[in-house]
């Protein structure tokens, strides 16, 4: 059985995108452990964990609000790569290549909440 949000083009991207970042900041310093790599791995797992439970409201209010909570969340994100690019735990390459990433997801949870509240 497959649920409605696991065939969504923008859940799909994202589960992508947290490996990416759960993969990144295994290299991060261990004194980092309970620091950023925290943050940015939990708001990467929101990004998903809102879709899905968005998807399994009735109303589109409610999936709406999801989405958005989840866009947050992308946005966070984008904030903790500028922030692991400053401190030097990930290169201007890896940065650029997850920024991408993000902008791309953040760009089609905008077009699902417009979508949803049409």
């Amino acid at each position: 059985h497959t649920y409605y949000f696991e065939k969504l083009e923008v859940w799909q991207n994202a589960r992508i995108f947290v490996k990416n970042i759960y993969t990144i900041t295994s290299n991060f310093p261990d004194s980092e452990k309970f620091g950023i790599t925290n943050q940015i791995r939990r708001a990467s797992l929101s990004i998903t964990a809102n879709i899905a439970e968005g998807f399994a409201r009735i109303s589109n209010i409610e999936k709406g609000r999801f989405v958005n909570i989840s866009y947050s969340s992308c946005i966070e994100v984008i904030n903790f790569l500028i922030l692991s690019l400053d401190l030097n735990f990930i290169s201007e390459e890896q940065y650029i290549e997850l920024r991408e990433e993000a902008e791309k997801n953040s760009n089609q949870l905008n077009a699902l909440h417009k979508s949803v509240l049409k």
